[in-house]
């Protein structure tokens, strides 16, 4: 049993979000508070934080000022789905977005890794998508004010997209870091052929930041290609670097190779704070049915107790990490699963296993 005990215990926001969220961040803190106490770490200080549709009601805004407030004083947060197409038409911005921009998030990590006892089209498949998470070809942070996109006439929309040297080099170095401590390969995803500013620049950018990490190799492909390529033969790839809305789609694409959306983590991260985030969505048909897939921010919360394991020099809270991990794919190689994964497990049955598994070690 680990006796290094941290000298404060972790504060850490919950924000439960819309849809399937109050289910899925409840299996997440259940997760995470017994993964800590197995590991002999100090317990969290919880801060529950409103954001969505229960804050519209509430406060008369998606994203209050209450929260960001809350957020400020907080060693990082799990960040539920939100259904903001659902919001009246005035609170329409993403209000996970408007987090990743209000605190710089500039990173968003995605791991994809096959899991035993899930079925995969790529069961080989283990690589990571860093996705430059300020900028590109998303409306809603783009812009110094206002949004990205707009219409000149109601029959016309255009859309500006907005990339930085300062962004890529920040994301680019963020890769190559990464890429040392895994298998030591990076490839650049890009448009430049029909893209050449932006997508040139960005490309140019990381080939630039790559003199300064010869032991890693790297290349660069279209993003068209490094799609067909992620289908075609997965395991060539190691880490793979891009701009955010191309790092969105190909995520996606590549937690469906590696077996379901519902198990795919992310974490959002600057220099000094960080958010678990799964990559699903809020699943409104499926809310309050029990039925809803944790797993994803089972993951995505064990890469903040990771990240703050580096940050705070605190071991014991990698170790609470790993037991995540490994309760996780027990459970899967027990046969238990969810209904999106064929099993008949609900969401608190099967948080009900895995809490019950990350004792065993």
């Amino acid at each position: 049993m680990d006796q290094t005990k941290p000298g404060r215990p972790l504060r850490l926001g919950l924000i439960d979000g819309d849809g399937i969220g109050p289910e899925v961040v409840g299996s997440a803190r259940r997760v995470v508070d017994e993964a800590l106490a197995a590991a002999d770490a100090a317990p969290v200080d919880w801060v529950p934080l409103p954001m969505g549709r229960q804050a519209i009601d509430e406060f008369g805004s998606a994203l209050p000022e209450v929260t960001l407030t809350g957020l400020r004083d907080t060693d990082g947060w799990i960040l539920g789905p939100h259904d903001n197409a659902s919001y009246p038409p005035q609170h329409r911005v993403a209000p996970g977005g408007a987090i990743r921009r209000h605190f710089a998030l500039h990173a968003n990590i995605r791991p994809v890794h096959a899991i035993p006892g899930i079925a995969a089209v790529a069961p080989g498949i283990d690589l990571v998508i860093v996705r430059e998470n300020s900028e590109g070809f998303y409306a809603d942070r783009n812009m110094a004010v206002g949004s990205g996109e707009f219409c000149p006439t109601p029959d016309i929309a255009l859309s500006v997209g907005l990339v930085t040297r300062a962004a890529s080099e920040r994301i680019a170095h963020e890769a190559f870091r990464l890429a040392t401590a895994r298998r030591g390969q990076v490839t650049i995803v890009h448009k430049a052929n029909v893209l050449p500013l932006t997508m040139g620049l960005f490309r140019d950018t990381c080939y630039e930041v790559a003199r300064g990490y010869p032991q890693v190799r790297v290349n660069d492909e279209h993003v068209d290609a490094a799609a067909a390529h992620l289908v075609r033969s997965p395991g060539d790839f190691d880490v793979l670097v891009t701009e955010n809305l191309f790092g969105d789609i190909l995520s996606d694409l590549a937690a469906q190779l590696a077996g379901s959306l519902g198990t795919a983590a992310s974490l959002n991260c600057s220099e000094t704070r960080a958010m678990a985030q799964a990559v699903h969505g809020a699943a409104p048909d499926l809310a309050g049915h029990n039925r809803a897939n944790p797993v994803a921010l089972h993951h995505s919360s064990a890469m903040l107790l990771r990240w703050l394991a580096t940050r705070r020099g605190e071991p014991v809270l990698a170790r609470a990490a790993d037991r995540i991990e490994r309760a996780v794919a027990a459970t899967y190689e027990a046969g238990i699963a969810t209904a999106d994964l064929g099993g008949l497990a609900s969401t608190s049955e099967f948080t009900e296993h895995v809490t019950a598994r990350v004792h065993r070690w």
